[in-house]
């Protein structure tokens, strides 16, 4: 059925650290990479959805406030996505994007509220450092700034899975956003007592997206196995780059909204 994707779906994903000081890399500004616009992704022929403008997003069930309906990508990060859906294609299947270049509202929504509310209601003795730390395993401080903008507001980040084209998407287990441990990359790479082939689909179609995303020069987010980054900073501590290629675009990305 995966013909030749299948030793993806075999190879294991390797342990990756949490991304932490990534904000110290510097970003090249004044490279050519950092001048290329937002692209709609649709327009490659990349299939999603904004997750958030939607109210079929559990857990939310409602859309966020300051969410677009659209997928802006930094066109380079957009070609390498398009050369995987080439790739996935051979095969029957596609990828789909849930979320790409992402407004500060929508950040400062999740970051500040949702999620230390969600956090604070399951662990009320939940605070200070020991909060945040926590909020920003999953959710980036909100800052499109020139130094450090969150990696959604630089274009080159990208929520995604794998579907059949046209149909429904390969299991991954768990839902969409899911900020607790069945997100993390690992979760289905260490043994466990309960044995399922839930969990061993799950695992397969992990490595699959991750190793097809690794090859074509994403790096992972290891606490959320949807989020791969290309050219920001997050990218440039996984991958040993001097410098990152893209800045915060969110004036750019207000300007195409209007185009």
């Amino acid at each position: 059925m995966f013909s030749h994707l299948q030793a993806l779906r075999n190879k294991p994903i390797p342990a990756e650290p949490h991304r932490r000081g990534y904000h110290a890399i510097p970003i090249d500004s004044a490279g050519p990479a950092n001048a290329e616009p937002l692209i709609d992704a649709h327009t490659l022929g990349l299939a999603g959805a904004n997750f958030y403008a939607s109210a079929h997003n559990p857990p939310y069930y409602h859309p966020i406030p300051g969410a677009i309906d659209k997928l802006l990508l930094r066109a380079g990060a957009a070609a390498l996505l398009q050369r995987v859906n080439a790739r996935l294609g051979e095969v029957g299947l596609e990828l789909w994007l849930f979320d790409a270049w992402r407004p500060q509202a929508v950040q400062i929504y999740f970051h500040d509220h949702w999620f230390p509310a969600e956090l604070r209601k399951r662990n009320p003795a939940l605070s200070g450092a020991d909060l945040t730390a926590e909020v920003e395993r999953y959710w980036a401080a909100p800052s499109d700034g020139a130094d450090a903008p969150s990696p959604h507001s630089t274009g080159g980040a990208v929520d995604l899975t794998l579907r059949w084209i046209g149909g429904e998407a390969l299991w991954m287990g768990s839902l969409f956003d899911d900020a607790s441990p069945i997100a993390h990359l690992e979760h289905f790479e260490v043994d466990s007592a309960e044995w399922s082939f839930s969990a061993e689909e799950a695992r397969a179609n992990r490595r699959l997206l991750y190793w097809l995303m690794a090859e074509a020069g994403f790096a992972a987010n290891p606490n959320e196995w949807w989020h791969f980054s290309y050219g920001d900073q997050m990218w440039a501590q996984a991958t040993g780059a001097d410098a990152a290629l893209y800045g915060g675009i969110e004036a750019a990305a207000l300007d195409s909204l209007k185009a």
